[in-house]
């Protein structure tokens, strides 16, 4: 049978060494004309999100979506060397991913807040991009609400590989965000202690599995073997 992966990028795969944050504010001031009173909150949010709060904390009102959108992706473009230069791979994760892209049976996306021109920026920073199906993913200007993503991204996946509906499916992240938004979609965590939350916390969410990080990769394909085994 096969297997849905879905990855979370900021802290999962990659530290970005603060890059991130320095977009959202680029984005805000392009957009707004003036600063943010303070830096973006991040930690899972979706970048629709990230962006609205921001503007409500500033007592702005919102501007369309599209403008933010379009100020995101010059942002991140005109970022994309500092990121390279500032940012890195998490240990394990080129290892972990180019395992599954030899597994003919799994389908290894990303489930990110990013809009999808960041996302693609981030990873072809580092030569990640080819390593999985960019196409099929679920992204930040999809929904506000990251569990909402995981919908989108089997929606896609269904449509471009003619998988069944039932095909399990994991979702690999590093905040209670990304556990939330496996367990309220009914598919399986693996939760990574790579971010600002530990593994307690990410336990208390409700993630059976966390992982100090991505380095073991025999143990993770285990994982991901059980998954597909048990479904869900």
């Amino acid at each position: 049978m096969a297997l849905i992966v879905l990855w979370d990028i900021d802290h999962t795969l990659i530290d970005n060494a603060g890059v991130s944050k320095e977009i959202y504010s680029a984005a805000f001031e392009a957009v707004a004309g003036c600063r943010p009173s303070a830096p973006a909150v991040t930690e899972g949010r979706t970048d629709r999100l990230i962006m609205g709060e921001m503007f409500d904390r500033n007592r702005l009102i919102q501007p369309t979506w599209h403008a933010v959108q379009e100020a995101l992706e010059v942002a991140g473009r005109e970022r994309f060397e500092t990121l390279r230069q500032r940012g890195r791979v998490l240990p394990g994760v080129r290892e972990a991913l180019r395992a599954l892209a030899q597994k003919p049976t799994v389908i290894s996306s990303v489930l990110t807040g990013n809009i999808e021109a960041n996302a693609h920026v981030k990873l072809a920073a580092f030569g990640l991009d080819e390593l999985v199906d960019l196409e099929v993913g679920a992204y930040g200007a999809d929904h506000r609400d990251r569990a909402a993503l995981v919908g989108v991204a089997r929606d896609r996946i269904r449509t471009a590989y003619g998988v069944p509906a039932e095909t399990p499916a994991v979702l690999v992240g590093d905040t209670p965000r990304d556990v939330e938004a496996a367990l309220s979609s009914g598919v399986r965590i693996i939760a990574v202690a790579t971010g600002v939350h530990t593994t307690e916390e990410l336990r208390d969410v409700g993630a059976e599995t966390v992982l100090p990080d991505l380095t073991d990769t025999v143990a993770l394909l285990a994982h991901f073997a059980s998954a597909a085994k048990l479904g869900g």
